[in-house]
């Protein structure tokens, strides 16, 4: 299989944990990796580390796009230059069998539009996102899929079915879940709820072949187990992915931060209580266990990691890319889209 393209200077951490994630994977697995960006500081970081040599190589870029940076201002000046394109390229001209970065959220959608290639059908991109729930049923996958999460701001109705497609298209290929259950992220479960394009893509899922459609779900809702993939624009997705962010983050500080083992014994007993859901709600903040997720769309796979991660964090995305790219990601997703 072709190398996974790395764009070594994306992310808070780039490129440090760019360099020490992929030197990882190169010591545990059979992947090869090139990273791409700024050799002159890339080989250093590089030789600073454990890595098998045999199984990355570096591509140099000179530019780099900021967390901060205007995505339209740098896809229209860096596009030559800028590491993230150059590792698209890389993929789209099939040098690469797919792309990972951690970099600026609006670029790599802008970039990927630029340089991938849509599948047939397909008007709108979505960018998923793997978050932990809880299990309800033995075996039930501890993570789901939401998308869209920041790639559209309104969609249509056939848009929202075809999102549906491809995620559910996603979990039964990566995440080996037989029969995905797919909803629609509502205000209720009454199939009359909502705007015309949640009305017109519940009733189109609901009589469409191939996808295990429940229904509507509500936001209280997204950390069960009811559904494995929840469909929604993705201005809506966006919040509700950072909304529950920032409660995770928000509880885990104020349960272990310094100030509260200074609260009475009586604080301190609830908080050992709720111990094993402050676990939970750990996880929920932690991007290391599941690394980055796809923006599902293209004829390439494209797996986009939180701004944040850590190298064990860029370990598993390029993990998940060179899943996607074995199993047969794409042929899945075309065959599903063709159905609808």
């Amino acid at each position: 299989m072709p190398a996974i393209a790395v764009d070594a200077m994306g992310g808070e951490r780039a490129p440090e944990a760019v360099v020490q994630g992929v030197a990882a994977v190169s010591l545990q697995t059979d992947i090869d990796c090139v990273l791409v960006g700024d050799e002159a500081r890339l080989q250093p970081l590089l030789e600073a580390t454990a890595y098998n040599p045999e199984r990355i190589a570096i591509m140099h870029a000179s530019e780099a796009i900021d967390l901060q940076e205007d995505p339209r201002a740098a896809a229209r000046y860096k596009r030559n230059k800028a590491s993230l394109f150059v590792a698209l390229r890389e993929v789209a001209q099939g040098r690469c069998a797919a792309a990972v970065s951690a970099g600026n959220p609006g670029a790599a959608i802008a970039a990927s539009l630029r340089e991938l290639t849509l599948l047939p059908g397909v008007a709108k991109v979505a960018m998923a996102s793997v978050y932990p729930r809880a299990a309800e049923a033995p075996g039930q996958d501890p993570l789901a899929l939401a998308l869209d999460v920041g790639a559209t701001v309104r969609c249509t109705a056939e848009e929202l079915v075809r999102f549906a497609v491809m995620g559910s298209t996603y979990a039964r290929v990566i995440s080996r879940v037989a029969e995905p259950r797919v909803a629609l992220l509502n205000m209720g479960r009454d199939p009359l709820q909502g705007d015309e394009a949640l009305t017109t893509a519940h009733r189109r899922l609901r009589d469409l072949p191939g996808v295990n459609f429940v229904g509507n779900i509500e936001g209280h809702e997204l950390t069960s187990g009811r559904a494995d993939v929840v469909v929604c624009e993705g201005l809506i997705g966006n919040i509700v992915l950072k909304l529950l962010e920032s409660v995770a983050n928000m509880a885990v500080d104020l349960t272990t931060s310094a100030a509260a083992a200074q609260r009475t014994w009586r604080w301190r007993a609830g908080m050992a209580i709720m111990a094993s859901g402050t676990d939970r709600l750990r996880a929920l903040a932690d991007y290391a266990s599941y690394g980055g997720a796809p923006i599902l769309g293209f004829e390439q796979v494209f797996i986009k990691a939180h701004a944040r991660s850590q190298p064990e964090a860029i370990a598993n995305a390029v993990k998940v890319a060179a899943k996607a790219a074995r199993d047969g990601l794409v042929p899945a997703l075309k065959a599903a889209l063709a159905d609808v």
